[in-house]
């Protein structure tokens, strides 16, 4: 059986992960500029949310899964019938698994915008990274039976969809702050 779950739990963490990520912000605040630092540490709140929030189970410890009932693969049917998005939030769950990755792709632009041609290479395999990123959390869900999830590739779709319009989002902020112009906190 899995142990832990619950919007309860998923909320302990969030704010768990919230203070570490404060506690990194203010460490990288003496080696770094505000925004590259607190977009780093915001970064990394951000993707630990995202795990939180598809990895743990949202209605609570759900017990043993039969391997009769478990799922073998995940489901290829793109754009099929989803259900409604947690009570917390209104809107389908399509919307739900879009919109939680736009603040990792802002925030991975944000924080390496400082240095251009760095960010030129590091934003793109960034993306890269938050795509892989969805699928192995789908992949986690479809392995882990017994944290009462499914795997979903249009999920996928909608994760690195929204990690997208974040980093255009990011560009168009970026462009707005130029932080490359900022001068470091020494």
């Amino acid at each position: 059986m899995f142990p832990v779950g619950g919007v309860g739990v998923m909320l302990v963490l969030v704010a768990v992960t919230g203070g570490l990520s404060l506690l990194l912000g203010l460490v990288l605040r003496r080696r770094l500029d505000a925004l590259t630092a607190w977009s780093v540490a915001l970064f990394v709140w951000s993707v630990a949310v995202i795990a939180t929030i598809t990895l743990i189970p949202a209605n609570g410890a759900p017990g043993i899964v039969s391997a009769e009932g478990r799922l073998t693969t995940c489901s290829w049917d793109i754009g099929g019938p989803a259900p409604d998005g947690f009570w917390i939030f209104s809107g389908g769950q399509r919307l739900l698994n879009t919109v939680v990755f736009v603040p990792s792709g802002v925030l991975l632009v944000l924080a390496v915008v400082r240095w251009p041609r760095a960010a030129l290479v590091v934003v793109p395999l960034g993306l890269a990274g938050l795509a892989a990123y969805s699928v192995g959390i789908e992949y986690t869900q479809l392995a882990l039976a017994r944290i009462d999830r499914a795997c979903d590739v249009t999920d996928m779709i909608d994760n690195t969809t929204g990690a997208a319009i974040g980093v255009g989002i990011g560009i168009v902020l970026a462009l707005l702050l130029r932080p490359w112009r900022a001068r470091s906190p020494r």
